[in-house]
C-alpha cells in the first residue's frame, strides 16, 4: 500500500469540502473540514483515485444528528464485537503459555503466536469502516482533550473514543513480527530463572536449598526481602542475593550456573565458581531483547506521524499524561523533603546504615514470620481454587453487597502463572476476567495470596469498568495506571481478609500504609526514570549495540543513584535501578507503577469514612476519560503526589521508628 501521488491526482480537499459544505449547510462546516482531513491523512492509492474519494465523501457524510447517533451506536457495537472476540481468541490461544500446566513442546509457542486477524488494521481501511468513523467523527489527540474534554458529554467522549480506535494501517507482515517479538521477550522474561543453590554468602556458606531457582528479577527480589527476618544472617545473604540481582543486569552471570552445570560454590561478589575465574558469562542477552523492542518500535514510528517515537505513542496515546508532568511527577516524589523522613525511619527500624537493598523494605508494620503468615493463608486459602471458590466471600467481607460479591466474584478465574502474577480483563460483558498468582510447591502461600490480592484489585476494576461504565465505547479505566491504583489498594488489603487486622487498627493501618506507599513509590521512581531516559538515549543512538545500550544504562543507573538515592541508601556497586525486567518485556510501562502508587494513596485518602465497595464500584466505572479529567471526578482533585507525601509525613510523626 502507498500514499497517493501527484500522477495519480491527490485528493483536493478543499474542493471535496466545499461539495460537502453546499450539500448540507454552513452549520456543518467545521465537521466537513475535520472529517475530509481526517480521511485524507489515510486514504492511500489501493483505496482508490482522488475521484473515489471524493464519491465516498459524498455518499457517507451523515450530518443529520438522528443518522449520527444511530452511526455512532452501529460502530460502537460493531468495535466491540471484533475486537472483543478477538481478544479473548487470543487469550486462550495463549493459555498454555501464560499458565503454569503441562507443555506441548513445539505447539504452544505456535498457538501463542498464532493471530486469527493480522491485518485488521489494514482491512478496517480497505473496507472502508474505519474511513467511514473518521469522516464523521472527530480523532481528538491528547492536548484537545486536555483543553476541552471537561465540557464534552459522554457521547461526544464516546464519539472521539470511537475516532481513536482507528489508528494507522499496519502491514500485516509487521502486525506478525511485533506479534512475535512480544511473544519472545515474555517467554524470554518469564523463564528467566537463575540457579542458586551453589550461591554462597560472604562467609562462604550455601544456604538454599537444591535445585532452588529464582526469577529475576521478581524472586530475586522477594528473597531478599524475606531475609530481613534473620537478624544473624538476613545481612550477609542479602549481599549476596544483590550480587545475584547485579550479575543478571550486567550480563555477568557465568553460563554454566544459567544452564544447571555448575556444581562449585558460586560467589556472586566475585564472581567466582569454587574460587576459579567464571569462564563463559551468560552475556548482554537481555540487552538484546531490547533491542528488539527498538527495532520494533522504530518501525512503527513511520506510522504514527502525530506521535512518531514509542516515547510519544506511551505518553499520549497509551497513558494520556504529558511526558513532562509524569517526569516531574517522578522527580517531585524522590526530591521530596519527606525522603529524609523515611530514610531516618529505616535507619531507626533496622538499627544500622541503609544500603542499596533496603529501597526494597517494605514491612513497616510489626512483622510476622513467613510460617505464621502462610498458615493464616492455608487456613482460608489452601490453594488457589479454594481462594476462587471464596472470592465472593472474600467481596462480601471487604463490603460488597451479596449481589455484587456474587457477580463479580463468580466472574474471576484464579490460576497458577509460569511467570509474574498478572491480570485479564474480559473483552466484552459476556466473558470473565483471568487472575494468575504464584503459589509454593504444596500450599498457596502468603505470596501468592499477596500477588492474587493485587491481582483482584485488577480484576475488579476490569469487571466494572466493563459491565457499569457508561456506555461500550468508553469501557475499561484511561490507562495502566488506573488500574494498578486498585490493584495496590486491594493488596494492603490482604491482612484485613485473612482477620489479621481489627477494625481498631485501621486507623493505624492507613499510617502503615502511608509510608509503606511512599516507599514503594520512591522505590520504583528511579526505574521509571531510568526506563525514560534510556529510551532518550535509544532515539539519539538509533544504531547502538546491546554491549552499547547495556553500557550506558548501567551509568544511567548510576547517575540516578547518586542524585536521587546514595544521600540515603549509600553508594550502589549493584546497579539495581536498571533491575526491571518490565523494561525488556513491556517497554516504559514502570512509570504506571508509580503513578499507580500516588493514584492508589489518593484513592484510599478519599474513602476514609466512605464506603469501600461502593466507590470502588463507583470510581471503576466513571469511564475512559484522560487521567486527569477522571481523577477530578474520581475523588475531585487532580494527580498529584501532596496527599501521599503529607500523609506520609504525618505517619511518619505519629509512628516514629
Amino acid at each position: 500500500m502507498g500514499p497517493m501521488t501527484t500522477a495519480q491526482a491527490a485528493p483536493d480537499t478543499a474542493s471535496i469540502a466545499s461539495e460537502l459544505i453546499a450539500l448540507h449547510g454552513e452549520s456543518h462546516r467545521a465537521a466537513i473540514t475535520r472529517g475530509v482531513k481526517q480521511v485524507q491523512a489515510r486514504w492511500c492509492a489501493e483505496d482508490g483515485d482522488a475521484e473515489a474519494m471524493r464519491a465516498f465523501c459524498v455518499q457517507h457524510f451523515v450530518a443529520d444528528p438522528a443518522l449520527r447517533t444511530r452511526l455512532l451506536d452501529r460502530l460502537e457495537s460493531a468495535v466491540e464485537t471484533v475486537t472483543g472476540h478477538l481478544y479473548e481468541i487470543r487469550r486462550d490461544l495463549r493459555w498454555w503459555t501464560d499458565v503454569r500446566t503441562e507443555t506441548c513442546p513445539g505447539v504452544d509457542d505456535l498457538l501463542a503466536k498464532f493471530d486469527p486477524a493480522p491485518d485488521l488494521s489494514d482491512q478496517l481501511y480497505r473496507q472502508k469502516l474505519a474511513f467511514l468513523a473518521l469522516l464523521n467523527f472527530p480523532r481528538s489527540d491528547l492536548a484537545e482533550m486536555l483543553r476541552e474534554g471537561d465540557a464534552w458529554n459522554v457521547n461526544r467522549w464516546a464519539e472521539s473514543r470511537l475516532a481513536q480506535t482507528f489508528g494507522p494501517r499496519i502491514p500485516s507482515a509487521l502486525s506478525e513480527r511485533a506479534r512475535r517479538i512480544g511473544h519472545e521477550a515474555s517467554v524470554f522474561v518469564a523463564g528467566f530463572h537463575i540457579p542458586v543453590d551453589a550461591l554462597v554468602d560472604a562467609s562462604g556458606k550455601r544456604w538454599l536449598p537444591q535445585g532452588r531457582k529464582l526469577l529475576a528479577h521478581w524472586l530475586v527480589r522477594e528473597e531478599v526481602k524475606a531475609n530481613y527476618g534473620d537478624p544473624a544472617n538476613g545481612l550477609a545473604r542479602q549481599r549476596a542475593l544483590m550480587w545475584v540481582m547485579a550479575r543478571h543486569i550486567d550480563g555477568t552471570i557465568p553460563a554454566s550456573v544459567m544452564d544447571g552445570t555448575n556444581t562449585k560454590d558460586w560467589n556472586a561478589a566475585r564472581n567466582t565458581l569454587g574460587g576459579a575465574a567464571p569462564g563463559m558469562l551468560d552475556g548482554p542477552k537481555r540487552y538484546q531483547q531490547w533491542l528488539q523492542q527498538r527495532d520494533l518500535s522504530f518501525e512503527f514510528d513511520r506510522l504514527y506521524p502525530e506521535a512518531p517515537t514509542a516515547i510519544a505513542r506511551k505518553f499520549d496515546l497509551d497513558r494520556e499524561i504529558p511526558e513532562a508532568e509524569v517526569e516531574r511527577l517522578l522527580v517531585g516524589l524522590l526530591e521530596h523533603p519527606v525522603m529524609h523522613d523515611l530514610a531516618a525511619f529505616l535507619r531507626k527500624r533496622l538499627g544500622r546504615a541503609l544500603e542499596p537493598q533496603d529501597i526494597y523494605f517494605e514491612d513497616v508494620a510489626e512483622t510476622r514470620p513467613a510460617e505464621e503468615m502462610n498458615a493464616a493463608v492455608k487456613r482460608m486459602f489452601p490453594d488457589e481454587g479454594a481462594f476462587e471458590k471464596r472470592l465472593p466471600e472474600v467481596l462480601r467481607g471487604l463490603g460488597f453487597s451479596a449481589a455484587d460479591s456474587d457477580f463479580l466474584g463468580s466472574r474471576i478465574r484464579v490460576e497458577i502463572a509460569r511467570g509474574s502474577g498478572h491480570a485479564m480483563r474480559p473483552g466484552m460483558p459476556e466473558y470473565g476476567a483471568w487472575l494468575r498468582t504464584s503459589r509454593l510447591d504444596s500450599e498457596l502461600g502468603w505470596d501468592g495470596f499477596d500477588t492474587a490480592m493485587h491481582e483482584l484489585g485488577h480484576n475488579l476494576e476490569q469487571l466494572c469498568s466493563t459491565h457499569f461504565a457508561p456506555r461500550p465505547l468508553l469501557r475499561n479505566v484511561p490507562n495502566t495506571a488506573c488500574t494498578e491504583a486498585f490493584a495496590f489498594l486491594y493488596q494492603s488489603l490482604g491482612r484485613r481478609v485473612l482477620g489479621l487486622e481489627t477494625p481498631e487498627q485501621a486507623a493505624k493501618s492507613f499510617q502503615l500504609d502511608s509510608i509503606a506507599t511512599m516507599l514503594a513509590a520512591c522505590q520504583i521512581a528511579g526505574p521509571s526514570l531510568l526506563e525514560l531516559h534510556t529510551w532518550r538515549w535509544i532515539y539519539a543512538n538509533p544504531t547502538a549495540t546491546a554491549e552499547q545500550l547495556r553500557d550506558e544504562v548501567l551509568a544511567i543507573a548510576e547517575r540516578l543513584w547518586t542524585r536521587f538515592y546514595e544521600p540515603h541508601f549509600g553508594k550502589d556497586p549493584y546497579r539495581i535501578l536498571a533491575a526491571y525486567q518490565h523494561m525488556v518485556g513491556h517497554p516504559l510501562y514502570l512509570a504506571d507503577y508509580t503513578i499507580g502508587h500516588v493514584m492508589s494513596h489518593q484513592i484510599r485518602s478519599h474513602l476514609r469514612g466512605k464506603d469501600l465497595a461502593a466507590e470502588t464500584k463507583r470510581i471503576t466505572s466513571i469511564g475512559s476519560f484522560t487521567p486527569d479529567y477522571w481523577m477530578r471526578k474520581a475523588v475531585g482533585s487532580p494527580l498529584s503526589i501532596e496527599p501521599l507525601a503529607k500523609d506520609c509525613a504525618a505517619a511518619l510523626r505519629a509512628i516514629g521508628g
